[in-house]
């Protein structure tokens, strides 16, 4: 049996079936790049649902993380450790203005519970606000702050029920459910499950505004649109917004798993010992990886390059819109793009893989890219012009 066909049969027989699944085998990855079983190039714009930030194993990665593992793999925060240590300071060059403590965690979703927890412990209080069309998650804490209907249902019964979803990029209807029982407005500065929306200019100012004055704290969930991906180290920053709590995760330990919760130090400081912790969280190998993941994001100006590159996918895309009548709107910021289409894209996804593109999608009918930031102008050609042709198979 040929290998490609073995490795899909196995996982088809045993892993859960709760994955929407392409029929690539990836078996190597560099920088923008992925081949799979058969030797086949790809242009890889999912990266991992944008875990692959700076790229498929960079130099630097791989070399921090072999040689942590030659070290010390496994230590748990009740010893202290140079590698946890290291990483928290490369972190706390990066972070938001204040939010000088960090809980690590292992995922993004981790990072939405330990913050959802936080604001619960620190103000006393009960409702969270949310966000229509959100994605935060789908542990049970997390899934109770995201909105989608098809993931809510199966588990309503279960979830968090002291929250209340405002419209996302209206700013009055925030306003009117934020209340004095109100321990946190959560919020993606830019959405991205539900097909990268992009809000109003003044909707995180006003946020930031309301919250304040309720005495209650704003969460910002940067988990895919943090380290650089939309041309700002921080979402937020396009709106010259700093929160109270900051979840990231994704991309930050360069495609090892890790997740952090960035707090202000007096909000950080009501969990008491023992009330939230990780028996992973922190350990030596995601640490070495984040702290390697830091430098090479500012060594070699990936946020700039996000924002330069990003401009230049979102141009191209626009040309394309302009000549396939089929793409009804081209947004996002930086390297966090989207092409809505009139149809439904299956086809056009399978037609991208086809031609040797990875692509990534929102719903039935949105094109989503999150290449890494380290992907070249002619491989953005590629994609495009990929896109172009499979588009045109379907007009």
């Amino acid at each position: 049996m040929p290998l490609k066909d073995y490795v899909m049969e196995v996982e088809e027989r045993y892993l859960a079936k709760v994955f929407q699944r392409f029929p690539v085998v990836a078996v190597r990855g560099k920088g923008a790049l992925l081949w799979d079983v058969d030797g086949k190039t790809y242009v890889d714009c999912m990266g991992g649902y944008g875990v692959a930030l700076v790229g498929h194993c960079h130099p630097e990665v791989v070399r921090a993380v072999k040689e942590q593992a030659e070290l010390l793999i496994s230590c748990h925060p009740s010893l202290y450790n140079d590698a946890r240590a290291r990483a928290l300071e490369s972190l706390e060059k990066i972070a938001p203005r204040g939010l000088s403590r960090v809980f690590l965690s292992n995922s993004g979703a981790e990072s939405i519970e330990c913050a959802i927890k936080l604001a619960l412990r620190y103000t006393g209080r009960k409702e969270i606000v949310a966000m229509t069309g959100s994605f935060h998650g789908k542990t049970l804490g997390a899934l109770s702050v995201t909105y989608n209907k098809k993931y809510r249902s199966p588990f309503e019964h279960a979830l968090y029920q002291h929250v209340r979803f405002a419209r996302y990029g209206d700013s009055e209807d925030a306003g009117k459910l934020i209340t004095d029982e109100t321990a946190a407005v959560i919020v993606e500065p830019i959405q991205g499950e539900s097909g990268i929306r992009v809000p109003p200019e003044d909707f995180l100012k006003n946020l930031r505004e309301a919250s304040s004055r309720a005495g209650c704290l704003l969460i910002a969930d940067e988990v895919q649109s943090g380290l650089g991906r939309t041309g700002k180290m921080w979402a937020c920053e396009h709106w010259d917004v700093t929160p109270d709590i900051l979840c990231v995760a994704k991309g930050m330990a360069g495609g090892i798993p890790m997740g952090a919760t960035f707090a202000v130090d007096e909000v950080m400081g009501s969990f008491k010992l023992g009330e939230h912790s990780s028996t992973f969280g922190g350990n030596p190998i995601a640490c070495a990886a984040a702290d390697a993941t830091v430098n090479v994001i500012l060594k070699e100006g990936l946020v700039e390059r996000a924002a330069e590159i990003g401009t230049y996918f979102k141009e191209r895309l626009v040309q394309l819109q302009n000549s396939h009548s089929v793409l009804r709107e081209v947004r996002g910021r930086g390297l966090m793009l989207a092409a809505e289409a009139k149809i439904e894209i299956q086809e056009v996804l399978m037609g991208l893989i086809r031609r040797g593109v990875v692509p990534l999608y929102s719903g039935r009918n949105i094109l989503r890219f999150l290449p890494p930031l380290v992907i070249e102008r002619d491989q953005v050609d590629f994609v495009v012009e990929s896109l172009d042709a499979a588009l045109a198979d379907e007009e």
